[in-house]
């Protein structure tokens, strides 16, 4: 039975703020590339692939400023490319740079706290399981996520990354539960579906992005009610592919 829901916080939970695809619109406007703000959400659903498995296998606050910029470059590329516009790593470089210098905080989505409300209200335990920095993380104190939360579990405070499987255990230890007991839902497939399942949790994709339309094998939902409904439906008791978009 299912006792505990452990939630991604970056795509799942909140978003930075003005959207990041926003300021990429605005930086490569005024830089001349011809990018609009839907496929550029298409473009960061694919780079994010490679952010979390290249943050995975060697964090990114370990690396040398070079290999940063490298890092970055190549992460610029392939949300420029995923959006229609080609560019040399030295044209990528300079675009990331300048999306950088611009402000922004980290925000709730508007259905957040009503579904973790609602999941409060049946009776599960509520937990975060992210590889979001810490100062990142705070910027969220005054929205009452942290009222509806049992546990959280941060790559910073236990050493270990996503998709790795320790951050997923300790998570579990926190919340007392086995890992059939306990769904994870997060936006990435191979980070967080795959990361999860890796080590016996269900999982569920919160595909706002519509980034996962092909995928079949897990639980697939493009809002938090969606998410409830899941739940209330019983989806997790056996582990079926099904989709609610």
């Amino acid at each position: 039975m299912l006792k505990a829901i452990f939630f991604d916080v970056y795509n799942t939970l909140a978003r930075f703020w003005p959207p990041t695809e926003e300021i990429q619109e605005s930086v490569g406007r005024r830089m001349g590339l011809p990018v609009t703000r839907e496929a550029l959400v298409r473009g960061y659903a694919i780079a994010d692939e490679l952010f979390n498995s290249e943050n995975s296998r060697t964090p990114l606050a370990t690396r040398t400023p070079q290999e940063r910029d490298a890092f970055f470059a190549e992460y610029e590329q392939r949300i420029l490319a995923g959006a229609g516009v080609q560019v040399s790593l030295e044209r990528a470089l300079e675009v990331w740079r300048e999306v950088s210098k611009v402000p922004k905080s980290l925000a709730l989505f508007d259905d957040a706290l009503p579904a973790l409300d609602s999941l409060k209200g049946l009776g599960f335990k509520l937990g975060v399981i992210s590889n979001i920095r810490r100062d990142l993380l705070a910027q969220l104190e005054p929205s009452g996520l942290f009222q509806r939360l049992d546990f959280v579990t941060i790559s910073q405070e236990v050493g270990i990354q996503k998709p790795a499987p320790g951050i997923f255990r300790a998570a579990l230890e926190r919340a007392c539960v086995r890992p059939r007991e306990a769904l994870y839902v997060g936006d990435q497939y191979q980070t967080d579906a795959l990361g999860a399942r890796a080590v016996g949790l269900h999982a569920a994709l919160l595909d706002r992005r519509g980034a996962y339309l092909h995928v079949t094998d897990c639980p697939r939902t493009s809002d938090m009610a969606g998410l409830v409904a899941l739940v209330r439906d019983g989806a997790f008791a056996d582990r079926p592919g099904r989709n609610r978009s």
